[in-house]
């Protein structure tokens, strides 16, 4: 049982990480600059950027924001549920 919460928590990481190259991708084609060797601390700020140039283009945040959030949010519930289930 706790292979599966920790092997959903490693899935809920990846996709957090696929949802932060969207979110700099969008940022860079928009002239932002974006510091990858600090990206880890960065990301944050980033996906704040993103939030904000969205809701300004489109009246709504975009996807890849509540992607990031969700993901990064299943990821503790998954490890936390895994940790406490050792």
């Amino acid at each position: 049982m706790l292979e599966i919460f920790l092997g959903l928590a490693l899935i809920s990481i990846a996709w957090g990480a696929v949802s932060s190259i969207a979110i700099t991708s969008f940022l860079s084609k928009r002239g932002h600059k974006i510091n990858y060797l600090f990206l880890r601390v960065l990301i944050l700020k980033y996906i704040h950027e993103y939030a904000k140039i969205t809701k300004e283009k489109t009246g709504k945040t975009g996807g890849w924001f509540y992607s990031y959030i969700i993901s990064m949010n299943l990821a503790l519930l998954f490890a936390l549920i895994g940790l406490i289930l050792k």
